[in-house]
């Protein structure tokens, strides 16, 4: 008994079970929709189990459940009752053996059964049970029912011989459902349930843009001039409810809890996912049930499509709404997922852009999840190179790459996981479509980082956002726009700037740094900027244009002490700060970890004699913890390549977009991740780890400081 235990064991692992039969015991489980897959249920005493070579797959059946017969050994003898025909080993037909030994094809009895006869057909004896059919997806390598109490035997299907992928030594299955040839196969629209067109009144909110400026002094002498005189831009996008007018109809599908009260606008998300062979046991466990948790809390207009990739890359389903029947498939597909194979990034990269671009219509909302832990190995730099590194920027389309004219249509929010993924390329895919790096370095915080990028984007209230600063006064120039890695550009004469800022998530806040030539002044007042803002409400498809006052500088003759800026010297911090990380990571590249952790050193002196750190400003001493941080993971050669590259880049991301991103294990206390989280990201951290029963993610530490720190770290 316990060697053909182990062997049905074995074929459940090599994958070489095409399906398991559902007994009417399934008729009883809760709804789908009640319930997450198998790998989303794992609690963690469960985790180490999960590792072993069956667990990527559904967990395996008890041992009652699925058992070797002795009459299907002599399968080639028998004939099935029902079809008159010879049952043999590999001819591509299921068998099925029942509870009186008896056994038949498997679609032979299911077809006899459908209608609820109970009856073995050979000997009479009523069962207990029978089997039932479930409609396939697309496709579905394995699926096994947990709760079959049959004795059953499923034999594998034909299938051509599996190559070997010679760079991870692992089986790489060739046998895969076809794919159509253009995905133009996505679910159509709920049409009556997107806003599209409907007046703000109808959709029950407000939605606009706050701005605020402040310049580096209010006064200055008449006699004085500048050649970089700053000027902070402060916005901030609100969501102001207003009396419903209408239910709201994206409803997030857990509990009666929901992201926002107020209709949103809905999303398309096409995840990439790595399950090459280094994913194998309890990080790919860990990966559907994060998965498992995006797909609970996607809402019924917003449309998932899933991509697998190791050696090659499928499409698990078509652009689906993620209703009750869309969120059950979705759930079945992402459990049946098997780690094997090499890294070919390129190749998931590229079936999901294509998902995108053909698909037939669009939600407001369109992104890409990216997840990797390890290089790819399949995939060099530009064509005739040799280069180790694939230069993505050249394979990214142009619908999401700045590389368009049009500026950013589909960010790529990229996950890197683990000491092994490429976190330069990593970095390079979300850098060159206007997506976030995210460093996730420990396995269990999967799921928080998930959670907090798909908090923000359920909660998009301003879409195509362009800043433009005009010079008020004739003699004024503008010098320079700070802008971190938004498009920015100064027209020529110097009169006129523009930043392209794109979406902007609820509450979601930017600052940028205009530089402007000041002359000297025969006036008591200088008019110095005039900035607007033009956008789209992504729900009602309308442009806005929102104007702020003039920024005016006082000119006496004379002037006492002049008192400067704090907002204006926290955000100088925290670009000297970023650009501190920056030339660090350029001479760490190049092997001088001394002369990194000097710069890195250098910064955090001239953070303490910053106005910001006289005044004991949370920022200020954030920006201190971050940069300390990155000197200790630049202690050695394989410290950095570990963990401190990665950590670095997340960082000038996270600082680049002014945009939340996960980083190390998600516990530092005093990150400037803190800055950027949104209400809406907290909301979906919170939800996230109250699901994790028994054990809550380390990353609640993070989220009890964060409302009350976001508030005293920027300007008012």
């Amino acid at each position: 008994m316990g060697s053909k235990w182990k062997k049905a064991k074995l074929a459940l692992g090599l994958n070489l079970c095409v399906f398991v039969p559902r007994t009417s015991d399934d008729l009883d489980s809760p709804p789908a929709t009640e319930r997450l897959s198998d790998a989303a249920l794992l609690s963690p005493v469960n985790w180490d189990m999960a590792s072993s070579r069956s667990s990527s797959v559904a967990p395996a059946a008890s041992s009652h459940a699925l058992t070797l017969s002795k009459s299907a050994s002599k399968s080639s003898k028998q004939t099935c009752s029902i079809c008159l025909t010879k049952m043999k080993q590999g001819c591509g037909h299921a068998l099925f053996t029942a509870e009186c030994s008896h056994s038949f094809h498997f679609h032979c009895i299911a077809s006899n059964v459908k209608h609820g006869n109970k009856i073995c057909p050979v000997c009479r004896a009523k069962w207990k049970e029978i089997p039932l059919l479930e409609p396939s997806l697309d496709p579905l390598p394995t699926r096994v029912s947990r709760n079959n109490a049959f004795m059953a035997v499923v034999h594998s299907l034909p299938r051509p011989p599996p190559r070997r992928d010679l760079n991870r030594r692992h089986v790489v299955p060739l046998h895969q459902a076809p794919e159509p040839g253009v995905f133009d196969d996505d679910e159509s629209l709920d049409l009556e349930h997107v806003c599209s067109g409907k007046s703000v009144a109808d959709t029950g909110a407000v939605e606009t843009i706050e701005i605020k400026t402040h310049p580096e002094v209010s006064v200055a002498p008449q006699s004085n001039s500048y050649s970089n005189f700053n000027v902070l831009v402060h916005l901030k996008a609100t969501a102001v409810a207003a009396a419903p007018r209408t239910p709201n109809l994206s409803r997030n599908h857990v509990g009666s809890t929901q992201v926002s009260q107020t209709p949103r606008a809905p999303v398309d998300l096409v995840t990439v996912l790595d399950i090459s062979g280094s994913m194998a046991g309890t990080k790919l466990a860990l990966l559907k049930r994060a998965m498992g948790f995006v797909i609970q809390n996607l809402g019924s207009n917003d449309r998932l499509s899933v991509i697998a990739f190791s050696s090659t890359a499928r499409r698990l389903f078509p652009l689906r709404r993620m209703s009750d029947s869309g969120r059950q498939q979705a759930l079945q597909a992402v459990n049946s997922l098997v780690a094997n194979g090499g890294t070919n990034i390129a190749e998931g990269l590229r079936k999901g852009a294509k998902i995108m671009e053909e698909r037939r219509e669009k939600n407001p909302v369109a992104s890409i999840i990216l997840l990797s832990d390890g290089q790819d190995t399949y995939t060099v730099g530009g064509s005739g190179t040799n280069q180790p590194h694939p230069n993505y920027n050249l394979l990214l389309p142009m619908s999401i790459s700045n590389r368009g004219t049009s500026g950013f249509q589909i960010p790529v929010h990229a996950f890197g996981f683990g000491a092994d993924h490429d976190a330069s390329s990593m970095h390079s895919i979300s850098e060159n479509s206007g997506g976030t790096f995210s460093f996730i370095e420990t396995e269990s915080v999967i799921q928080d980082a998930f959670a907090q990028c798909i908090g923000g984007l359920l909660s998009v209230v301003v879409q195509e956002l362009q800043v433009a600063i005009e010079c008020v006064d004739a003699n004024l120039n503008l010098v320079s726009l700070k802008a971190g890695s938004y498009p920015s550009r100064v027209m020529a004469g110097g009169r006129q700037g523009f930043i392209d800022v794109g979406d902007l998530y609820a509450d979601e806040e930017r600052d940028f740094l205009v530089s402007v030539n000041v002359p000297a002044a025969y006036g008591n007042e200088t008019s110095l900027i005039k900035v607007n803002c033009v956008y789209k409400d992504p729900l009602t498809q309308e442009t806005t244009i929102s104007e702020n006052e003039e920024v005016k500088l006082e000119r006496p003759e004379k002037v006492g002490q002049v008192i400067k800026s704090l907002e204006v010297d926290r955000q100088l911090n925290r670009l000297q700060a970023a650009e501190a990380m920056a030339q660090a990571r350029s001479a760490a590249e190049h092997g001088d970890l001394t002369g990194a952790v000097s710069i890195l050193e250098n910064c955090r002196k001239m953070l303490t004699e910053s106005i910001s750190a006289r005044s004991q400003d949370r920022l200020c001493l954030a920006l201190d913890a971050e940069l300390k941080e990155m000197q200790e993971r630049m202690v050695s050669r394989h410290v950095y390549e570990a963990s401190g590259r990665a950590y670095i880049l997340s960082g000038l991301s996270s600082h680049s977009w002014q945009r939340a991103t996960a980083r190390g294990d998600s516990t530092d206390s005093s990150s400037l991740l803190q800055a950027y989280q949104t209400p809406s990201m907290v909301e979906m951290l919170t939800r996230s780890q109250a699901s994790i029963l028994g054990s809550p993610s380390s990353g609640q530490r993070l989220l009890q400081p964060l409302l009350s720190y976001r508030s005293q770290t920027k300007p008012r």
